[in-house]
């Protein structure tokens, strides 16, 4: 089991496009589970709704655990996805 603490960088935090992006990353990990810790609960990265329900602003730190097969890779992906900076264009 792997844990990795992590600083949203997202302008716009995690919303709908980098929440859909996360999860799709999460499932490429079929034999990996997920947990992400914030300060306004966890998400196991299987609902689109229970990340965009942690209301994860810039400047929030998380916990990303990572555990089973491929673990390794797993949390690089998903920890590089948390702390990019996104260039979607603003609405």
């Amino acid at each position: 089991m792997l844990e990795r603490k992590v600083v949203i960088r997202n302008q716009a935090g995690i919303h709908c496009r980098p929440s859909s992006m996360i999860l799709m990353a999460a499932q490429e990990f079929p034999g990996c589970r997920f947990k992400v810790t914030s300060r306004n609960g966890d998400s196991d990265l299987t609902s689109i709704l229970s990340l965009i329900s942690l209301g994860l602003e810039r400047g929030n730190e998380v916990t990303i655990t990572a555990d089973g097969a491929e673990e390794e890779a797993a949390m690089e992906k998903i920890a590089h996805l948390f702390s990019f900076e996104f260039d979607f264009p603003r609405e």
